[in-house]
């Protein structure tokens, strides 16, 4: 039995419009697969990237899929499936290869370890912009970096989805933030939503101003979206034997290590806490906790109705005019 579904799917790199929205055939889900109808996306960066080459693997031409992050309903379930049932509210889990499970689509077949439930309660727009940027800011600061209470963390590109998801995590640690941003234009907006300082890279020294707001001392831990050679000053600006983690490459230039040490660097994708069962109960609870309690609450930036959309939301990604996350409703 085949299912009619219209994905969003593209057969040469480049730029937004290379997306077509396409009526596909999906087989039914197989054994540990499930089927998800599609209510909402939440775009990220690493998607314009897999769009135009830029990505650390290259899309599979022509026909390939992009997505990471879908909020949905189960449809149906394929044997062995217990974890879900039809009906069920759920999340994509980030973990898998765009080119064959993206999710920008209104039906999308997916392994059951790809989903986790969806938190009770949560309406689809924010739950299809709350996981990836979570649960990488929650496992590069908490899991990885072992964030604890007092500590100082500087966080480059702190208006993207992980930039302010970074800033509630480390609040909720009861740390400090410190963020980056290129223009001045937003930095209001950033210390509104939770930056103890801003720093604007494109008129200040981020090495001397962060040296600056912490004593001379250095951050404790530096999370860091960007790379290329300004990856070494960052090194420079934490404290002896501190923490240094790049989750991006925003930045396509070679990185220069620090000469700082000790120092510890970190290689970092939200795949590290999510490609296991228990790794994805651990985020999981604490995304459902945070959004419970209030402490949690992500920045959606744009909603755009319908997937014929999609073309639109990847040129408002590209354009960093945007605070937050960008949502696609199917």
């Amino acid at each position: 039995m085949s299912i009619s579904a219209r994905a969003v799917l593209f057969h040469e790199i480049g730029g937004p419009d290379v997306l077509t929205v396409e009526e596909v055939e999906l087989a039914a889900p197989g054994p540990g697969e499930v089927l998800v109808r599609v209510e909402a996306l939440g775009l990220n960066r690493a998607e314009a990237m897999f769009r135009s080459g830029d990505y650390y693997y290259q899309p599979t031409l022509p026909g390939s899929r992009n997505g990471y992050e879908a909020a949905g309903v189960v449809e149906a379930v394929g044997e062995g499936v217990t974890a879900f049932a039809p009906g069920d509210p759920v999340m994509s889990a980030a973990n898998f290869g765009l080119d064959t499970h993206g999710v920008y689509g209104d039906r999308v077949v997916l392994p059951v370890s790809a989903l986790v439930p969806r938190p009770a309660g949560v309406d689809v727009v924010t739950a299809a912009a709350v996981w990836l940027t979570y649960t990488t800011a929650y496992g590069a600061l908490v899991e990885r970096a072992g964030l604890v209470p007092g500590q100082r963390v500087l966080i480059t590109g702190g208006s993207s989805g992980v930039g302010t998801a970074a800033i509630q995590v480390v609040r909720r640690a009861g740390a400090v933030p410190i963020v980056t941003t290129r223009t001045g234009v937003k930095r209001q907006r950033l210390l509104d939503l939770g930056a103890e300082h801003v720093i604007v890279s494109g008129e200040e020294d981020v090495l001397k101003e962060t040296k600056r707001l912490t004593g001379g001392d250095g951050v404790d831990i530096v999370l860091d979206a960007i790379g290329g050679p300004g990856f070494a000053a960052l090194g420079e600006a934490t404290v002896w034997d501190g923490t240094l983690i790049c989750y991006g490459w925003l930045d396509p230039r070679p990185i220069q290590l620090p000469r700082q040490w000790p120092l510890t660097v970190h290689g970092y994708a939200n795949t590290v806490v999510t490609r296991d069962r228990r790794g994805r109960h651990r985020a999981a609870h604490y995304v459902g906790s945070g959004l419970a309690d209030g402490t949690l609450a992500p920045v959606v930036a744009e909603v755009f109705d319908g997937l014929d959309h999609i073309r639109e939301a990847h040129r408002l990604m590209e354009s960093n005019r945007h605070t937050g996350k960008i949502v696609v409703r199917v």
